[in-house]
């Protein structure tokens, strides 16, 4: 079972309120009415992804240039590391992606989920 950190509640909501406008299309445009549930800013551990699709298993970040910093980069190593542990994949994304290309995005988070729910 996945641990759940309730002091981070606050902070994950405050997030959905204040979503990057990477976060915002991604979710508007695509996740929010995908057929499988998949929730934003998820508490999870002790972290708190940007999405989350439990049934799939599946973490769903989109990184602006902050993650291209040595520490950032440490961090979000360890981080994975600890939602590997739990059985999560986690799919990165940068903000450039998004901007760019969009549908790839979709197409790959869309391919991930199915092949995970066919497992």
């Amino acid at each position: 079972m996945i641990k759940y950190n309730g002091l981070l509640t606050p902070r994950a909501k405050e997030m959905r309120k204040n979503m990057t406008p990477q976060e915002q299309h991604l979710w508007f445009g695509y996740l929010r009415q995908y057929p499988v549930r998949v929730r934003r800013q998820q508490v999870i551990d002790q972290y708190i992804a940007d999405f989350y699709c439990q049934r799939a298993k599946l973490v769903i970040e989109v990184d602006g240039v902050q993650h291209n910093e040595k520490d950032a980069q440490d961090y979000d190593r360890i981080r994975s590391l600890i939602l590997n542990e739990h059985g999560l994949q986690i799919l990165r994304f940068a903000n450039q992606e998004v901007d760019h290309n969009f549908f790839a995005v979709c197409k790959a988070i869309d391919s991930t989920i199915k092949s995970r729910l066919d497992k």
